[in-house]
């Protein structure tokens, strides 16, 4: 397999091709930089676990970066990159894990050897995972005492009900309490294989050039055995509001309804629909809810899309005996787009708003080599910045009525994290909002 992304200014934007062992290989060459990024992008994350290693994949992801065969330690791996002016991390979602190094482009075999070690040879030794299990559990803990991000994790379980998408992608305290040494060796033999990778390198570097060197750093690394499809995350249906009762100052508000996913013709109409409703200080939450009402300090709008799934939804944090008015405002403003299409000027606004953030981010890069890899890691299937474009350009007003009308007609579900009085009367806002 290879291939060629569309060129720009007469030359390609990227290269595809697969590696000797079925790793897939993408270069993207960056004109008048002087820094490389490297990643390596699994096809792993937390809905592909079931209840009892639920955050196993996101504990691996710290494991690693304990020590390899050729970087022993943690400070052995971190010095080496470091010690370059370079930067090294990692990220671990639903249906991904991504290691990555920026680092100055004449080290591009320094990173990309730290990185492959890591991942092929890491000790996993059962002394760091002890120690490790205390660090995650620490994180878990402070997700939790955040508002915000604990009305997130309320909001992914009334959304994916018993399912591993509802979970939190860092497991429970229960789970990563008994993890092993044995777990996680487990898992990187079966899961993280080359067939499940895409390596991405963008900057300054040759489009011929890194070919030969992961040809040898993964030269002794086999394709493993078939993996299983993760679970189907299937339909919901009713209204649900979670409730998390707390003593903070502000209610924190997560409403929305299942939405397109990413392979779903409508993804493109969504992020227009985003872009009008509550993605910036020009759109009709932010004019609406707090601009002329005052009723909140932060509110917006926002998509998750995955392989056979999404959702759409808006965020609120408000005073908590305003939660109502605030709730129903913003419903009131999706109803809007429901009911009749946005003006010509809106469409054309959240367009090149969306256009212009794309260009910002592909600037970078990291923002460039994670635009191309992540949609041949989750997709299997590239869109240049050009055809996305394109894609954005053919949203009317009409498909965009019609993307919020059937995030109305999917039903509005929510969470709310805060001392909210009565707060029987905003699940009754949700259910009202579908009945229109």
């Amino acid at each position: 397999m290879s291939g060629v992304g569309a060129p720009s200014r007469g030359k390609p934007l990227y290269t595809l091709e697969r590696l000797s062992n079925g790793a897939r290989l993408i270069v993207c060459p960056m004109a008048a930089r002087t820094s490389v990024s490297v990643s390596f992008g699994f096809s792993v994350g937390s809905r592909y676990e079931d209840e009892r290693s639920a955050g196993l994949a996101h504990f691996i992801e710290h494991i690693v970066f304990k020590g390899s065969r050729d970087f022993p330690t943690a400070r052995h791996i971190s010095e080496a990159i470091e010690g370059v002016g370079g930067v090294l991390n990692a990220s671990t979602d639903r249906e991904d894990t991504v290691f990555w190094a920026r680092v100055p482009s004449r080290h591009l075999r320094l990173a990309a050897t730290v990185l492959a070690d890591m991942l092929i040879r890491p000790r996993v030794e059962q002394a760091e995972v002890t120690k490790e299990r205390r660090v995650v559990i620490e994180e878990l803990r402070m997700y939790a005492d955040n508002p915000q991000d604990y009305a997130q994790q309320l909001f992914d379980d009334v959304m994916w009900p018993d399912h591993p998408l509802g979970r939190d992608v860092a497991g429970s305290e229960q789970t990563v309490a008994s993890f092993k040494s044995a777990d996680c060796r487990g898992i990187l033999d079966r899961m993280y294989r080359p067939e499940r990778l895409v390596i991405t390198v963008a900057g300054d570097v040759a489009p011929d050039e890194p070919r030969g060197l992961f040809e040898e750093l993964l030269a002794d690394w086999a394709p493993g055995e078939a993996v299983s499809p993760p679970r189907s995350a299937g339909s919901v249906a009713g209204h649900e509001l979670r409730v998390g009762d707390r003593p903070t100052e502000q209610a924190n508000i997560l409403v929305g309804a299942r939405g397109p996913s990413y392979s779903d013709e409508d993804r493109h109409a969504v992020d227009i629909l985003n872009g009008i409703l509550g993605d910036g200080m020009s759109s009709r939450l932010f004019l609406e809810v707090r601009e002329r009402q005052g009723l909140a300090y932060d509110v917006h709008s926002f998509s998750v899309k995955l392989a056979d799934t999404g959702a759409f939804g808006m965020s609120i944090g408000c005073e908590p005996a305003r939660a109502l008015r605030a709730v129903e405002s913003a419903i009131g403003q999706l109803t809007a787009l429901a009911e009749r299409p946005p003006t010509d000027e809106e469409v054309v606004r959240a367009k090149e708003y969306g256009k212009g953030r794309l260009q910002l981010h592909l600037e970078s890069t990291s923002g460039l080599g994670s635009y191309f890899g992540e949609q041949e890691l989750l997709t299997g299937t590239i869109l240049d910045p050009e055809a996305l474009t394109a894609c954005l350009e053919a949203v009317g007003p009409r498909d965009v009525q019609r993307v919020a009308a059937a995030v109305l007609e999917n039903g509005l579900r929510g969470a709310v994290v805060g001392p909210v009085p009565k707060a029987e009367r905003l699940a009754a806002a949700l259910e009202r909002a579908t009945e229109k």
